[in-house]
């Protein structure tokens, strides 16, 4: 086997790896899986999650379905398709930081039971999803694809930018895959490209596209570094806060453009 075919291999199996941990997508059984480095690919993940949405809603409208009802489904499908992994996280963050004492909030977070702050802060997402989609008549599959593709973004830049307050909490080894900005700018450049096809889509779109673009690397930073403020750090669940309410925020405010 070539270097080359080698890398393919690699390459294609990380992929495998990532999919499954992100997602509830099936695949086959396969040797060799080294989750590790699944958080490199984690923007990429985000785009075939969006992808997928896209494809659910577009069969959904050409059916017929009224638009609140297909923004409903797409979102439990959303939901349904990553397992809940990331909404989980953001409960957990939220019953965390509901605690007066900064320093019993990560024993909380680690509490399996969702308290009242943690199903409220569900239950907020879910709306804004809803609505926000509701609110959106075009291009849906593209901007579905970008808010899934910009959360995944943010916790990439979590994850390299602040430390992590669980030395074996079940988001470290994140750590070893993203080591450096360097590590961002694929995800980045996807990102970019996906803007840019509205445009090739559409000429006259060229401030939606930069508005996506300026937008989403916006709150994607932003939730990060106000997670980082109110704890100190990051914890795997606050990297799936980062992802839930970078996508929330993104289509919320995407609705004004």
């Amino acid at each position: 086997m070539t270097k080359q075919q080698q890398w393919w291999e690699k390459l294609l199996l990380k992929l495998a790896a990532s999919i499954i941990f992100y997602t509830i997508i099936p695949l086959p059984y396969l040797n060799g899986l080294d989750f590790r480095g699944v958080a490199s690919l984690a923007s990429f993940i985000g785009l075939i999650i969006g992808g997928i949405l896209g494809l659910v809603d577009t069969g959904m409208d050409y059916l017929g379905m009224p638009v609140l009802t297909r923004s409903a489904l797409v979102v439990s499908v959303w939901i349904g398709i990553t397992g809940g992994l990331h909404l989980d996280g953001a409960m957990d963050t939220a019953d965390g930081l509901a605690v007066g004492d900064p320093d019993r909030r990560l024993e909380v977070m680690a509490d399996s039971a969702t308290g009242a702050f943690g199903a409220m802060a569900a239950i907020a997402l879910v709306i804004l999803k809803i609505a926000a989609l509701t609110d959106i008549a075009e291009s849906r599959w593209l901007l579905l694809m970008a808010a899934c593709g910009w959360g995944r973004w943010g916790q990439q830049l979590a994850i390299a930018r602040y430390p992590y307050l669980k030395p074996t909490g079940k988001g470290a080894f994140h750590k070893q895959a993203i080591r450096s900005y360097k590590d961002l700018l694929p995800g980045l450049l996807l990102l970019f490209g996906l803007s840019g096809l509205l445009w090739l889509i559409d000429k006259q779109q060229l401030f939606l596209t930069l508005a996506m673009i300026v937008v989403g690397s916006a709150i994607a930073t932003l939730t990060g570094a106000w997670f980082n403020h109110k704890l100190g750090g990051h914890t795997g669940d606050t990297y799936g806060a980062v992802v839930e309410w970078t996508e929330a925020l993104f289509l919320c405010v995407l609705t004004a453009f």
